[in-house]
């Protein structure tokens, strides 16, 4: 296994390994090692049943289930350990421009981390691409940890210890999506997420964020709602980003307890975009982590 920085300490390339196949002791170390490093890791030309796909991901942690799964009427186009990242309905055919899917999948063009929503959330993504269009679509990441450092001491000094809520109702409704069930309403209810968060596979401390945050705990909502916009503009400058351009078969693993990431924009009425994304939990919700007391249950 080869890995190929494209920077000192955000991104990597991944070669000379076949994914579709059990990993040996050594690989899955390499992999670990570069992954506590990197963040986002790339691995281009994998050719892998949605089986390996899940197989290769239990490496790292439990499988969530897809959020499309939540519904009891929901008809999932793939099988719910895996989230259907795509433009395709369950008859594999595009999706219509009123559709509900693309609708709350709009907000995924906002910077976002996946399953912040949930009380434990993601640990890691693995996003693998089984069709692309030829134009758009790039996803970007941005590197929490450094901008993280980049805040000047003051600012981590007030950060420290402050919780957000997040729930996917908060980012779905920044765009006007209001179109929730009961169901869903009742099965993802807002949880507390800690603002600042320490790496546990490196140690470095990082910013915590997402659009599903909507407020921050002992701070009146336009005084919460400022900061949190104020700390996704700095994060996302273009020094923390990294952008990647899929090519079909990469599959590429973020790390959600550091980055943040975004989709761009494609013609989502024309090209169709099949790409299918596998994700692990974290061990314990981030206030447990840090030691902060939950504020929600006070």
């Amino acid at each position: 296994m080869i890995v190929y920085p494209v920077t000192e300490t955000f991104a990597a390339e991944i070669g000379d390994i076949d994914l579709s196949r059990p990993l040996s002791g050594e690989e899955r170390s390499e992999i670990d090692e570069a992954f506590n490093r990197f963040s986002v890791l790339v691995v281009p030309d994998q050719q892998m049943s949605a089986d390996q796909h899940l197989e290769f991901a239990r490496n790292f942690g439990p499988l969530e289930t897809s959020i499309h799964a939540v519904r009891s009427d929901a008809r999932l186009r793939v099988r719910p350990e895996i989230s259907d990242v795509s433009n395709l309905d369950a008859g594999e055919s595009i999706w219509g421009k009123e559709s509900r899917k693309r609708m709350f999948e709009m907000s995924n063009r906002m910077w976002h981390t996946d399953s912040s929503f949930r009380r434990v959330p993601a640990k890691a993504s693995l996003l693998y691409a089984r069709s692309i269009p030829p134009i758009g679509g790039q996803t970007e990441f941005a590197d929490m940890r450094a901008a993280y450092d980049a805040l000047a001491e003051e600012m981590k000094q007030r950060l420290r210890g402050l919780v957000a809520e997040h729930a996917i109702m908060h980012s779905r409704r920044k765009l006007g999506f209001t179109d929730f069930s009961d169901e869903e309403m009742q099965t993802l209810p807002p949880v507390p997420q800690a603002l600042v968060r320490r790496h546990a596979g490196s140690g470095r401390m990082g910013l915590y964020l997402a659009s599903h945050a909507g407020r921050i705990f002992g701070m009146n909502g336009d005084e919460g709602r400022k900061l949190l916009h104020q700390l996704i503009e700095h994060a996302g400058q273009r020094q923390f980003v990294y952008t990647h351009r899929w090519r079909v078969y990469d599959l590429v693993m973020w790390d959600n307890r550091c980055t943040m990431h975004r989709g761009k924009g494609y013609d989502d009425l024309r090209w169709p975009r099949d790409m299918q994304r596998a994700t692990v939990s974290d061990v314990a919700p981030t206030c447990e982590q840090e030691g902060i007391a939950d504020p929600a249950a006070a």
